[in-house]
């Protein structure tokens, strides 16, 4: 007599996911390392006891995780497994991001971005701050607001990699890129944007070349605390739309 647990198992989800954390079990404990391609799909379906069909759903799965690589034409590989490589391949998703979504977003980079700037504060060399001072007088005599955000992007993502962490500088990176539309709309209505990041990467950049973390950790809250605020403040109205009534 089947069991209600066997029935669950036969379900085809039941079976992809059985299928996955085989294949995950099999990367971490070193039977398929990075770099090596799986073998073919006819046997590791029948070596796992599922369907071609199974597998491959699987497989797309991990591959869309970062786990493994397709490669048309020549197989499927286990990826180099690094922390921050899996990191990115999560980007995709936080580009589907709603209103809501947004404002989300702005309070991880609140929570991410003035740790991996104190993090930064007593890790970045002479090179590191040299560069950091370049991109500041650089964004100085910007006034278009894709190129302002674009630089503002780089200056905070060479801090990031000042930190010495490729996992937080990927996460860091990923959630700060997907705030970039929305803080070109902020540079095209305040006329005095470029003065004010300034201002706030300068003090960011002083604290910096103090090796002091806790005024790195306060100068870079500052900073993204009051674009935070300024995004909340128009993304949400009476009724949950932008100022004015309307979605912007």
């Amino acid at each position: 007599m089947r069991t209600e647990t066997s029935a669950a198992d036969a379900r085809p989800d039941s079976v992809v996911d059985r299928v996955i954390g085989a294949l995950v079990a099999r990367v971490e404990n070193g039977e398929f390392s990075a770099g090596e391609r799986l073998p073919p799909e006819a046997d590791l379906a029948a070596d796992l006891a599922v369907s071609r069909l199974s597998l491959r759903e699987a497989v797309r799965t991990l591959a869309g995780a970062g786990v493994l690589e397709v490669r048309r034409g020549t197989g499927t590989f286990v990826t180099d497994l690094r922390p921050d490589r899996l990191v990115r391949a999560s980007g995709t998703f936080l580009d589907l991001v709603g209103e809501q979504g947004v404002a989300e977003l702005f309070e991880c980079r609140r929570v991410l971005e003035p740790g991996v700037t104190a993090l930064a504060a007593t890790r970045i060399d002479e090179a590191g701050l040299a560069d950091l001072g370049a991109r500041l007088e650089r964004m100085q005599g910007l006034d278009e607001p894709e190129r302002l955000v674009a630089e503002d992007l780089d200056f905070h993502g060479a801090i990031a990699t000042a930190a010495g962490n490729a996992t937080l500088a990927s996460l860091t990176g990923a959630v700060a890129g997907r705030t970039a539309r929305v803080r070109i709309w902020r540079a095209v209505v305040e006329a005095d944007v470029v003065s004010w990041t300034h201002d706030q990467h300068t003090a960011i950049l002083r604290a910096l070349r103090a090796r002091d973390s806790l005024a790195a950790w306060t100068a870079a809250t500052t900073h993204v605390t009051e674009v935070e605020e300024w995004v909340r403040a128009r993304l949400t109205g009476p009724n949950g739309t932008g100022e004015g009534g309307g979605r912007r």
